[in-house]
């Protein structure tokens, strides 16, 4: 989790739901593989975004969320870095939870093709969906994800996040 003085806020992640075996369980499973942003005097939900919806995979999104100050088209931005289990790494508005950038950590990701930026949702690619008539094999990353419990650092002067990786995948 992270906490931000100055805006009041606090963002964490929620976990993925369950069971894993998607065809048990339809639906996105709203508010699961969420990032969370909450004023820290109320305790009111400032915006949830939801990363990996129908998450099929045990991707559960809970660990490092990095804040900094970046330019975002010409303007200074609060921004929210999450690098994902799921092998993508999000960074957010972190005043109102809009999503700003979504990229593939490594190219061999492959349960998505990428996010639409416009929609926030993740384009996936069927082949490596575990429903019940399909063997899927070779999905990238596996259940202990791209990026997991691993510590992360920002370098404020060259605006770099810096963070360790699992390159491993599943059947």
């Amino acid at each position: 989790y992270a906490y931000n003085p100055d805006l009041k806020m606090l963002y964490y992640g929620s976990g993925n739901p369950a069971p894993w075996n998607k065809t048990m369980r339809p639906g996105d499973n709203k508010w699961t593989m969420t990032i969370w942003g909450r004023d820290i005097n109320s305790g009111e939900a400032k915006f949830g975004y939801q990363k990996t919806p129908h998450d099929e995979w045990d991707y559960a999104g809970v660990n490092y969320m990095g804040l900094s100050e970046q330019r975002v088209n010409g303007k200074m931005t609060k921004l929210l870095t999450h690098p994902d289990r799921n092998g993508l790494v999000y960074t957010l508005n972190r005043e109102n939870g809009d999503l700003v950038n979504a990229f593939k950590i490594d190219n061999t990701v492959n349960w998505v093709k990428h996010v639409d930026l416009k929609t926030g949702l993740p384009v996936r690619d069927p082949e490596y969906s575990t429903h019940m008539d399909h063997e899927a094999k070779g999905i990238c990353p596996s259940a202990m994800g791209y990026h997991n419990q691993g510590i992360e650092s920002y370098d404020p002067n060259r605006q770099l996040f810096f963070m360790g990786v699992n390159h491993i995948c599943m059947d």
